[in-house]
C-alpha cells in the first residue's frame, strides 16, 4: 500500500526537464492559463524565452484584459513570433516536394 501512496505523491510533482518547458510552465502561471501550458511549451521550444515572459508579464498586468492567454497568443502573432516556425515548416514541404519531383 505504500507504494501506491508513494506513486501518487510523485504524479503530482512537475518534472521540467530543459529549459523551454520551464519558460513555458512560467508563461502559463503568469497568464494563470494552466490548461494551455502544451501550447506556451511549444512557443518556448521554438522562440526565445525571455521575449515570451516579457509579453506574459506586460499582459498579465492589464486588469481589463479577462482572457489573458487568448491576448497574449494575439500579442504574439502581431509580432510576427510564431510565424518563424510556419515558415520552416514551408520550406521543409517545398523541399521534399522537389526531391519527390526528381524521382
Amino acid at each position: 500500500m505504500d507504494y501506491l501512496k508513494l506513486l501518487r505523491e510523485r504524479a503530482e510533482k512537475s518534472r521540467v526537464y530543459s529549459s523551454h518547458q520551464l519558460v513555458g510552465l512560467t508563461v502559463a502561471q503568469i497568464l494563470n492559463d494552466e490548461e494551455h501550458k502544451a501550447l506556451f511549451i511549444r512557443l518556448a521550444k521554438d522562440n526565445k524565452g525571455v521575449d515570451l515572459i516579457a509579453i506574459a508579464r506586460s499582459v498579465a498586468e492589464k486588469k481589463e484584459v479577462k482572457n489573458k492567454g487568448a491576448y497574449f497568443m494575439r500579442l504574439v502573432q502581431k509580432m510576427g513570433i510564431t510565424r518563424r516556425h510556419a515558415n520552416s515548416h514551408n520550406k521543409r514541404q517545398r523541399r521534399r516536394n522537389l526531391s519527390a519531383k526528381k524521382d
